[in-house]
Parts: structure tokens; C-alpha cells; sequence
């Protein structure tokens, strides 16, 4: 007996899968012997029926697969009200009366380049970064995490990547599809921030430690954070078109800034390249239904692939948990060390590792700025000063 199944969700395409549910493990038949059926014609074959449905998952999978979904919710939450409070203590010094409100040391969040000077900076002095000391730590934060679960930071804390997986989500369900760039277009778009990547580290690399001390301590730096606030409140008019063709551009192709532009995103792949964690597909079991293809935002061809090695798989595990056989995907490290990381296990070590780092920094000194709010507020009074400007770099050797 033959189990015919329409791929691309339902919709005409040129390939089908043809599957013999008497070569099918006892488990995997069990599954597909208890879907809801639809009956659909098979093209070019008039009047024969095949059946194709969706398997009812219990409601403790249909939680697990949202935990991360709660996760990237209830980060992004916490950025906005962040961003807000920082907005309303920028305002307050301003004004020049009594300061209230504390400057949010999680802002630093968005200087990744600093915080890549300031682990530089420590490696060669030992001397921890005073002004923005929180972007190192959650510059740290992110790679442990990239390494460790594939380049989770992005799939289930970056605000960023929360943002765009909303967006090709939302065009998805208004246009009943994504669009996918070709391929011989997609490799050379993809090498781009990668190539912005190259170019700050190959800056950074060739800084020589007093310069970069320099720039750590310059009136530009101290104020990075508010020049980063007036990118948004100051926005010019090429600015909004750029942000406006990105957000537009996300909503027809998944995790369009992600997958193209953010060096960041690219960090955090070249550091999963180094993980023992990876997807691996039991070939025996995996029924090429392609469930893992389709749902995967890199467009991974999961169902083709004993293990995926590829950077820009994000560690989200949303093939893991649409895959219709049990432990037919799984998130493993090779030899017996870890069988199959449970999407809960993840989630709560993500959640553990962030508690305990911000915990650790701000009890251990290395996470609120040594800036007083008198210094901030006289570097504010000259925040469009010429000595506030992006400082030059010299490029000498160490």
C-alpha cells in the first residue's frame, strides 16, 4: 500500500513523494495511519485520490514548540521597555533637573563593535571595559549560546531576529507563500555579512591596544548609546527609505536582514561552525515527507541530510518538532555525550545561562557603567560637539 503526499503545502508542484507504508517502522506507520484525511487528485491521473492530512499533536508537543516563541516574546518585551527608559533618562538629564531614572545598562546590547573591542582590549590588558561593560558580556553571552545550541541566540533571544521572523511569518499568511531568491543570486547575498563581518574584525585585528584604549575612552564611545537612540529619533529621510525597504523586503523572504546583512547573525555562525551540537536525521525512520524543509527560515534542505552543518542553521528546532516521526530529527552531539536535546532542556539551560550571566555581572561589577550621571550629562550638552564625533583610527602595528 502507497501513501501519496503533495509537497509545498498542498500546492501543484512537479515532484511528489511516494511512500509504502509497509516499509515504514511500526511507529512511523502508526503516525501516518492516524492523520485527519483530505482527499486531492494526483495530477495527470484523473480520478485517482490520494490522501494527505495533518498528524493532531497532543498539547504538551503544540507547548513546547511555542516555548520559544514565549522566549523571543518576552525578550523583545524587555527590550522595548529598555529602550524606553533609556529615551525617558536621556530626556531627564537633558532637562538639567534632578536625574530619577537610571541609565539601562542593556542598551550596550547594541554596540556589538565596542564589545569586541573591549574582549580585545581585556585579552591584551586584562582590564575590564568601564563605559559599556554590559556589551561584553552580552556579546560573551551570545556566542556561548551560538556555540553550544547551533546559533540559538538568533532563533530565540535576538529582538532583531524576533522581529524579522515576524514579518516573513505575517507575508506568509497574507501571500500564502515566501518568495526564495534564486541560488545563484542567494550565494553572493549571503557572502555579504560575512564580508561585513571580515571587515570590522580585520579592523579591530589591526588596531594596536593603546588606540583601541583610546577609542574605549573617547567622548564618541561614552555616548555610543545616544547615538544610537538619535539614529531613531534624528532619523533622516535615506534612513527611513532603507528601514522601510528592509521591513518591506523581510515580509516576501524569511529573515531578510538576517539572512543577507547582519554581521552579527554572522558571528554567531562562524562560532556554530565549532559547535559539537548539530541536526541530525535518522535515514531509516525519515519518511520524506519534507515538513523540515519547509518550515526551516534558511530554507536547509533538512530532509536530504544526515547531520546539517551549515551556519545558518539557527538552532530553532521547528524541524525537530514538525517532523511526524519520533526522534527521526533530533538535536544531538556526536558519540553518546548528548543523545536528543529536548526542546525543553534547551529552552531552560537558554534561560538559566542568561539569568546567571546578568546575575554574575551585576554582583561581580562588570555590567553598569562607571559613567556618573554628572559626566553623562555633561557629555550630552556636547553630544553634537566635533569632539563627539566617530574618532579616527589609526591602524599601527602592536
Amino acid at each position: 500500500m502507497s501513501l501519496w503526499i503533495k509537497k509545498d503545502h498542498g500546492k501543484f508542484v512537479k515532484q511528489w513523494a511516494a511512500i509504502d507504508l509497509n516499509q515504514l517502522p511500526s511507529a512511523g506507520e502508526k503516525l501516518y495511519r492516524s492523520f485527519y484525511w483530505e482527499t486531492t487528485l494526483i495530477p495527470g491521473q484523473t480520478g485517482k485520490a490520494i490522501q494527505r492530512g495533518e498528524m493532531d499533536q497532543p498539547d504538551m508537543a503544540r507547548f513546547m514548540r511555542s516555548l520559544r516563541n514565549w522566549m523571543q516574546l518576552a525578550v523583545l518585551v524587555v527590550t522595548i521597555v529598555l529602550g524606553i527608559q533609556f529615551y525617558f533618562f536621556v530626556q531627564q538629564v537633558a532637562g538639567g533637573g534632578q536625574i530619577t531614572l537610571s541609565r539601562p545598562a542593556g542598551v550596550a546590547g547594541f554596540l556589538p563593535i565596542g564589545a569586541l573591542m573591549g574582549w580585545k582590549h581585556f585579552l591584551a590588558t586584562g582590564q575590564w571595559e568601564a563605559t559599556h561593560p554590559a556589551a561584553m558580556v552580552i556579546l560573551a553571552l551570545a556566542g556561548i549560546m551560538s556555540f553550544l545550541f547551533r546559533k540559538s541566540f538568533c532563533s530565540w533571544f535576538c529582538p532583531v531576529g524576533t522581529l524579522s521572523e515576524w514579518l516573513w511569518k505575517t507575508g506568509e499568511r497574507l501571500l500564502g507563500r515566501n518568495y526564495q531568491i534564486p541560488t545563484g543570486l542567494d550565494y553572493p547575498l549571503r557572502s555579504l555579512k560575512y564580508g561585513l563581518l571580515l571587515f570590522f574584525v580585520v579592523i579591530i585585528a589591526r588596531m594596536a591596544t593603546a588606540d583601541i584604549a583610546h577609542f574605549l575612552q573617547s567622548p564618541y564611545y561614552r555616548m555610543a548609546d545616544v547615538k544610537m537612540l538619535h539614529f531613531f529619533t534624528r532619523m533622516s529621510q535615506t534612513t527611513a527609505v532603507v528601514l522601510a525597504a528592509l521591513l518591506l523586503l523581510s515580509i516576501f523572504f524569511r529573515n531578510f536582514w538576517c539572512r543577507y546583512l547582519c554581521p552579527y547573525g554572522a558571528l554567531m555562525g562562524v562560532l556554530a561552525l565549532c559547535s559539537p551540537m548539530q541536526i541530525r536525521r535518522n535515514q531509516n525512520t525519515c519518511v520524506q515527507c519534507q515538513r523540515c524543509h519547509q518550515v526551516c527560515p534558511a530554507h536547509l534542505q533538512v530532509h536530504q541530510k544526515k547531520r546539517i552543518l551549515s551556519p545558518e542553521c539557527s538552532g530553532c528546532m521547528d524541524c525537530i518538532m514538525v517532523c511526524p516521526v519520533a526522534d527521526t530529527l533530533v538535536m544531538a552531539s556526536p558519540g553518546r555525550l548528548v543523545k536528543n536535546l529536548r526542546i525543553s532542556w534547551a529552552g531552560l539551560f537558554v534561560v538559566a545561562l542568561f539569568l546567571g550571566a546578568v546575575t554574575w555581572a551585576k554582583s561581580s561589577g562588570h555590567w553598569e557603567s562607571r559613567l556618573s550621571p554628572r559626566e553623562f550629562r555633561m557629555g550630552l550638552m556636547e553630544i553634537d560637539a566635533a569632539a563627539t564625533q566617530h574618532p579616527s583610527v589609526n591602524f599601527r602595528p602592536q
